[in-house]
This record gives C-alpha cells, structure tokens and sequence, in this order.
C-alpha cells in the first residue's frame, strides 16, 4: 500500500482502519485550477493527477473547500486565513474530497465525495485564538476540523473523515473494488 500524500491527517485516517502505507511520497503537481473550473472537478481532478504507477495499491485525495464556486486553498498567510474564517462564519460551506485508487495492474478507480459544514457566527476573539494558535497554516479553507476549529461547526451533513481528508468508507470501497484485500 502507497499512500501519495504527505498529509499526517490522511496517514492518521488509514492507520484508524487498520492500514498502514509501506510508502508514503507527497507528489509533485501542478494544483493550479483550470479557468472556470469548480470546485468538485478540481478535487477530482487533482486526486487523479496524483497518481502515479507504482508497485502495489496507490492512494491518493485532494481536499477542497468551496465557499459557492469559490475554491479556498490551502492558507498561505495569516491574512488569508483571517480572511477564509470571516467569509465562513455563519455560513454553510461544502468540502469536496476526491480519492483516487490506482490498482498493481493499473484500473482505477475514484470518487468525490461531498459533506456540507455549518459554521457558526465567529466572534473577534474566537478569530483572533485561531489565528493566533496557527492550526490554520497549511489547510485548506483556513481550518482543520479535527482540531481547534471543531468548536466552530454547528453541523456536518456527509462525511466527517471526508472533511479531515480522506473519506474513508468510499476509499475502503475504492479498494475493495479494485481487488485488495487485507493479508
């Protein structure tokens, strides 16, 4: 089993069902979105970029925060994250999580999987404690669920590991479709 992500969270998430990727690489792509591409096709279309052939099974998931058509990258800045978390607050967002399996004989298979989050209304102070802890640096929408930010959301609707990374019920499927099974 490989896993194509650097992501701890993603790691962490196999490793809760049991698997643990004798490879981990963090691939190197191009994650620019296309003119006018939404934020579904993006995250399918980057967990498929990938991919790449490899001895055994590969996993690979892209993330993406949309507020409407809008993709909300990664963070890069503190600026950004602020920014990200006041456009959140108080409303719904979706968070499109596309998995890709590539099998030994080279099938794949792949899915995105939608969740809706309710965020609640934010207030000065509680942006400031996040800023200021820095769990945003690095995620996506500025925000890590399984974190800090887990006193923000008022509801989740689909899947909860979907949101932290990697949904693992479809990515469990994705697998079994394609033949593997546990030794």
């Amino acid at each position: 089993m490989i896993l194509a992500s650097a992501s701890p969270r993603r790691l962490e998430l196999l490793r809760q069902i049991g698997i643990t990727p004798e490879k981990i690489f963090a691939p190197e792509i191009d994650e620019s979105p296309a003119p006018g591409e939404m934020p579904r096709a993006y995250a399918a279309r980057i967990a498929l970029a990938k991919l790449s052939p490899q001895d055994g099974y590969v996993i690979a998931a892209d993330t993406v925060v949309a507020a409407g058509r809008r993709i909300l990258h990664k963070t890069a800045s503190r600026d950004e994250a602020e920014a990200y978390l006041r456009l959140l607050s108080g409303r719904r967002h979706k968070v499109f999580t596309g998995v890709a399996v590539r099998a030994p004989d080279g099938r794949i298979a792949s899915r995105v999987v939608p969740s809706v989050v309710g965020f609640a209304r934010l207030d000065e102070p509680q942006i400031r404690e996040y800023l200021d802890s820095g769990e945003w640096e690095g995620k996506a929408g500025g925000y890590a669920i399984q974190g800090r930010a887990a006193t923000f959301i008022d509801f989740i609707a689909g899947s909860y590991s979907g949101v932290v990374g990697l949904p693992l019920h479809e990515t469990a499927a994705l697998l079994r479709g394609l033949g593997w099974r546990r030794e």
